[in-house]
């Protein structure tokens, strides 16, 4: 008796998180919250590219400048 009632507690437990993410999906896919999803989702792409464009490249260490290019005689 015990155990068919804990089986179908866990169950039940099981059933409610999944239908919480459900409606939660559900909620931000109707038109007034869906407007307002898309907008944080621009932001934090705008900030996020924002904060990587600021970023200082790594500078090579031990390599110097490139060398010159050596102008090629013409040969005859």
């Amino acid at each position: 008796m015990l155990l068919s009632i804990g089986d179908s507690i866990a169950q039940n437990g099981i059933m409610d998180n999944e239908s919480n993410s459900r409606s939660w999906w559900k909620w931000a896919i109707t038109p007034p919250q869906s407007y307002a999803v898309y907008l944080a989702a621009l932001v934090l792409v705008f900030v996020f590219s924002f904060y990587a464009g600021t970023l200082k490249p790594k500078g090579s260490t031990g390599l110097g400048p490139p060398p010159a290019p050596v102008p090629m005689a013409p040969r005859n």
